[in-house]
């Protein structure tokens, strides 16, 4: 059975909040074999770490990272920098722990202060560079000033998920030991830039994400509920091995085995799991 990893899912998120323990059994039955939950507040590094520890029980190679997403910058002070370097210097102990993030710029939304998302950005890039931990980066219409300022640092790599820019800017990601991150957009026929980057990047460069409950893939949209969840990953997984043209379990495998390059830290935890030795 091919190794199927969510790279980027917000268990965490209050949308899960009714049926989460289901959620997490639809995922595992569906053949999700682990979820990374990237936390978006200083303040949530205990329930990340506890939710991620409660889903490895079904689904054993999840894992997760600590960080401050650019969205809650408005509501961070510089203290929360200081409780997140707390909070890594702890879970170094846990293997499940696997490096910053959700960290990076929007410059998307309007309201959201461009020198004060970067303060935070900046610092968080220190504290992996600090700690010599892979990033997972939220890149909206910023990719130029993200490549900047991991060009100024010795950042050993990680994902620019749900990737949105040109061919150009994602070769210099790869460069730098990125990989992007591709989930829901891609499954909509419509989405001819993603769909192309899908399809021309080199196999090696791409990670499978759902970003669950956001961005849900081309079959929910006319559901009443557009809530995405892990569980539709194999099912996004197709559609990239169509766009492709591999089977399903060459492009879970081909993905995977490229998360676990960006993140040596995940790749230390399969090794310690029985799943490894299938």
């Amino acid at each position: 059975m091919a190794l199927c990893l969510d790279t980027h899912c917000h268990l965490d998120a209050d949308e899960f909040g009714l049926d989460r323990d289901a959620m997490i059994a639809r995922a595992a039955q569906s053949g999700v074999s682990g979820i990374l939950l990237p936390a978006v507040r200083a303040k949530d590094h205990l329930s990340v770490k506890n939710l991620t520890h409660q889903a490895a029980q079904l689904m054993p190679a999840s894992c997760y990272t600590l960080g401050i997403h650019p969205i809650f910058t408005p509501e961070a002070k510089e203290t929360d920098l200081e409780l997140l370097r707390h909070a890594v210097i702890e879970a170094l102990d846990d293997p499940r722990f696997v490096g910053i993030g959700e960290i990076g710029l929007d410059y998307f939304l309007p309201d959201l202060d461009a020198n004060h998302q970067s303060f935070f950005f900046e610092k968080q890039l220190d504290l992996a560079e600090e700690f010599n931990l892979p990033v997972i980066l939220h890149v909206r219409r910023s990719q130029d000033a993200i490549l900047k300022a991991l060009r100024s640092r010795k950042i050993i790599g990680g994902i620019a998920h749900a990737f949105n820019g040109s061919f150009q800017q994602a070769e210099h990601f790869i460069k730098l030991n990125f990989v992007m991150g591709f989930g829901g957009a891609m499954t909509f026929p419509r989405a001819l830039q993603i769909r192309r980057l899908a399809k021309d990047l080199p196999f090696e460069s791409i990670v499978l994400e759902t970003d669950a409950p956001d961005i849900p893939p081309a079959w929910l949209a006319k559901q009443i509920s557009h809530r995405n969840e892990p569980a539709e990953l194999p099912q996004i997984s197709s559609v990239l091995a169509e766009i492709r043209s591999t089977s399903i379990g060459q492009t879970q495998t081909i993905c995977a085995n490229n998360a676990l390059r960006v993140i040596p830290r995940w790749a230390t935890l399969l090794a310690q799991l029985p799943l490894s030795k299938d």
